[in-house]
């Protein structure tokens, strides 16, 4: 069976659970939403999510939302990047949460696709400090090891790397956090590996205007 991932490709929450899924070799397919014309908001879509957000994954009866929720259950079900230490793995998918992506997410919205008339002052700027400051964290614990959370990749690698490969500038430089830039490599180079525009539909040259022919 195979299984369905309610996602687009700006989502770097959606793009940690598809690149969960890519890795360890499951059978999914993306679902396309189209969030930036409020489809997230619409009753058809908070039928799947009440709580109007990516990513949803279903298979069969099965519905689960949240990143973490749905890297757990992968991990689990093949046997794969889970980590040999439960609660160090876990330790770190919730520094992701509440430290890296929880920071990210927004700030990267408020910087690259609200206009700054709409932003609220001062916010990006917030959000920009908080995330030096987890970036810190993160470089220094990669500065004497390859991966997270174990010797080898796991879902915590592939949580806090979920807004860290676009392109869209909202106050993160690879080039100064050079153990951040080291282990992003290695996860480029992982078998399957692939961008969140190549990995799930919707990116900004899809929305971009077209010459006319």
């Amino acid at each position: 069976m195979t299984a369905q991932l309610w996602c687009f490709g700006e989502s770097g929450n959606a793009y940690k659970a598809a690149l969960t899924m890519e890795l360890a070799g499951y059978d999914w397919t993306p679902v396309y939403v189209d969030f930036f014309n409020g489809e997230a908001r619409s009753p058809a879509f908070h039928a799947i999510n009440a709580m109007g957000e990516v990513p949803v994954f279903r298979e069969g009866d099965l519905t689960l939302t949240q990143s973490a929720v749905i890297q757990i259950h992968i991990a689990e079900r093949t046997g794969k990047f889970l980590g040999p230490d439960r609660n160090e793995t876990l330790r770190w998918l919730m520094f992701d949460n509440h430290k890296l992506s929880g920071q990210a997410g927004p700030a990267r919205f408020l910087l690259n696709f609200l206009p700054a008339d709409k932003r609220p002052a001062g916010a990006a700027e917030y959000l920009q400090g908080r995330l030096k400051a987890a970036y810190r964290v993160l470089d220094d614990h990669l500065s004497a090891r390859d991966w997270i959370a174990d010797a080898a990749p796991t879902i915590a690698d592939f949580a806090c790397c979920g807004y860290l490969f676009y392109p869209e500038p909202f106050g993160f430089d690879r080039k100064a956090w050079p153990h951040i830039d080291r282990w992003l490599d290695g996860i480029a180079a992982l078998p399957g590996w692939k961008h969140p525009y190549d990995l799930m539909p919707g990116n900004p040259s899809d929305r971009a205007p077209k010459e006319d022919a």
